[in-house]
């Protein structure tokens, strides 16, 4: 199947669930406490960040999804911290107060990168309390193209039936992540979330039992018999289940299973997974992707946001790297978009290399060049002179190819990732922001008399000179084309 991002800023989701605020204490662990059997944290750190609903609608605004939310918080700082945190995400809150309880707050404690406990700080929320979270919910569909039901069981969607059965009259498709196994309080849902534990717990109390064996290819073919009578049993149209290690599996009354393998290579913390999931899933399905490559692209999500630690998002330049896809297909022409492209890069351990020329009548020399550069490391970036500043290095009759013309030609090259333009005489200044970690130049250079080496080496990179092809010159050309009288 060949997979594509759609345009996720033209998405819009409601988010409607539990929302809570995510503390983590972190620090080393060197002893074990004199007091009693336990280890010793040294706090040094602390992160605050949405959970739950939250953390769903944190995940769609990394995207650049237009997203709100609907949920219930106490008067109280946590609550303040938790708004003014989704409204820096891009997420537009719309929680009401109540002033008999706290915000739900779920303190971590970890060391290493690895969880040693939580605390939870919490009252569920009654049925009376969430009076006026169908009128506002209602008031906001009209401007939605998906709707995510986030069920943490603490109290806020003690209406969801009221909640589905209204957009099932606009209509707009509701994506519910469910909580216990009382699922009857789900139907008319389009789809369902859950992990393939919370499917054999409900198994367990409505139907046959859980399979005899636990290996992957009888999981499917289990999810394959019992999930078909359950949808029907439900009204619901279908049931994506995650499996962990295993990957996930999409089932709907009217279609046939989908089953994608897992693409994570190490996990380190499953907190907030299903909410990436049920996030990219909707975002997907919102900007016009078809349920198949929804799930495609929910699946790569899950495989990055397990390998980092805590409640955490994906970002568009990450799903691109992690999909394969063609840095070609989103051109940049601005070092700060490039920079937020290369990030997840970085953090993936890839190497960026950097060079830059007029590059104008593009030759043998170039590409043999281009090659040597990008085998230097991972991705290859080229920054070209415009027009106005080859003219000032070259003289009036140069650039023979115009900027664009000669930035298309460069994309084209299999050896090449990204070029972008520069007007001064010298690239520092976009070399100083992009910090490569290896600078290439062709010629006779001396490394340090090489634009942008003070700051690359200062950065830890390296600075590099490469031979050029001898004999090829676009100015050889040019004599070439005008013959000897001209």
């Amino acid at each position: 199947m060949q997979l594509e991002l759609p345009d996720f800023e033209a998405a819009r989701v409601l988010v409607v669930g539990d929302v809570m605020l995510d503390r983590y204490w972190h620090g080393p662990t060197r002893r074990i406490s004199p007091e009693a059997p336990v280890p010793v944290l040294r706090v040094d750190g602390e992160d605050m960040r949405p959970g739950g609903a939250a953390n769903v609608a944190m995940n769609l605004g990394a995207l650049g999804v237009q997203v709100r939310i609907i949920g219930l918080i106490g008067d109280d700082d946590h609550g303040r911290l938790l708004e003014a945190s989704l409204q820096a995400g891009g997420v537009e809150p719309m929680l009401k107060r109540v002033d008999t309880h706290p915000t739900i707050c779920k303190l971590r404690v970890l060391s290493q990168r690895q969880q040693l406990m939580r605390l939870d700080f919490e009252r569920p929320f009654t049925a009376s309390e969430t009076d006026g979270l169908t009128d506002l919910f209602k008031s906001a569909l009209a401007d939605t193209d998906v709707v995510i039901v986030s069920d943490y069981a603490k109290g806020t969607l003690s209406h969801v039936e009221a909640l589905i059965a209204e957009a099932r009259n606009v209509p707009v498709p509701i994506l519910v992540d469910p909580k216990g196994t009382d699922w009857q309080r789900y139907a008319g849902a389009t789809l369902l979330t859950p992990n393939l534990g919370e499917f054999r717990q409900y198994q367990d109390r409505h139907g046959a039992g859980r399979p005899a064996r636990g290996d992957e290819v009888w999981d499917r073919h289990f999810l394959e018999t019992v999930v078909p009578p359950a949808l029907d049993d439900l009204s619901i149209g279908g049931m994506l289940v995650t499996r962990g290690e295993a990957g996930m599996s999409l089932l709907r009354s009217d279609a046939q299973p989908f089953h994608l393998p897992a693409h994570a290579q190490e996990v380190f913390d499953v907190t907030g997974a299903g909410d990436t999931v049920i996030a990219l899933l909707s975002a997907s399905l919102a900007a016009g992707s078809d349920f198949h490559q929804a799930t495609a692209i929910a699946n790569f999500a899950a495989s990055l946001v397990v390998a980092k630690v805590g409640t955490a998002s994906v970002t568009v330049p990450e799903l691109e790297a992690a999909i394969g896809q063609s840095p070609r297909d989103h051109p940049v022409t601005d070092p700060q978009t490039l920079l937020k492209i290369l990030e997840p890069l970085r953090e993936r351990g890839e190497r960026i290399v950097m060079t830059n020329g007029c590059f104008d009548l593009l030759h043998a020399g170039h590409v043999h060049y281009l090659g040597q550069a990008r085998a230097r490391g991972d991705r290859l970036i080229v920054a070209v002179n415009d027009d106005e500043s080859v003219r000032r290095l070259k003289g009036a009759g140069r650039p023979v190819m115009p900027l664009a013309q000669r930035m298309a030609v460069l994309s084209a090259l299999a050896a090449v990732d990204w070029v972008i333009p520069f007007a001064d005489d010298t690239p520092a200044n976009v070399i100083e922001k992009l910090l490569p970690d290896v600078l290439v130049k062709g010629g006779d250079y001396r490394p340090e008399a090489i634009a942008g080496y003070d700051a690359v080496t200062a950065a830890g990179g390296e600075v590099e000179v490469l031979d050029f092809v001898d004999g090829e010159s676009t100015s050889s050309i040019i004599e070439r084309i005008q013959g000897p009288d001209s």
